[in-house]
């Protein structure tokens, strides 16, 4: 038993169930977004959630406990991803970054933006050219210190 397993776990019984990860993170108590990366094994449950987590997947006392377990971070099978979904990110990257590097220093000096600090929220906006995809991501700005 591991982390992965139950990950698979809960895929299968949300695929089976005819789950909505919007009515889960209701449960949980927290964004569908983080809620959604808990149960793809990206984030850590508190004690709580994880029951909660036990009670809509049938996850045994183990299961549970690999939700509380710190992940190791970072979930793609390949360096450049494969999926077309997630390459359209890393394409963004690679086309944007450069010039959202600039711009977040040109405002902000020296420094990151943090995925620890961090909330990010999905939503769909009408268009009649075609449903677009809204994505914002927010992070605390962490200056670089001089010492």
């Amino acid at each position: 038993m591991n982390r992965n397993d139950v990950t698979e776990k809960i895929i299968s019984t949300k695929v089976a169930k005819g789950l909505q990860w919007a009515d889960i993170a209701k449960k949980v108590g927290q964004s569908k977004e983080w809620t959604t990366a808990l149960c793809l094994g990206q984030m850590t449950a508190t004690p709580e959630q994880a029951k909660v987590l036990g009670k809509i997947f049938g996850l045994t006392a183990e299961e549970q406990k690999w939700l509380q377990v710190v992940p190791y971070k970072g979930s793609l099978p390949t360096p450049v991803p494969t999926d077309p979904l997630i390459y359209r990110w890393y394409e963004i990257v690679s086309v944007y970054g450069t010039t959202i590097k600039e711009l977040i220093h040109e405002e902000f000096g020296d420094g990151i933006m943090s995925a620890i600090d961090f909330s990010m929220d999905i939503t769909r906006e009408a268009d009649p050219k075609g449903d677009r995809v809204n994505v914002v991501l927010s992070g605390k700005f962490l200056p670089y210190k001089q010492y």
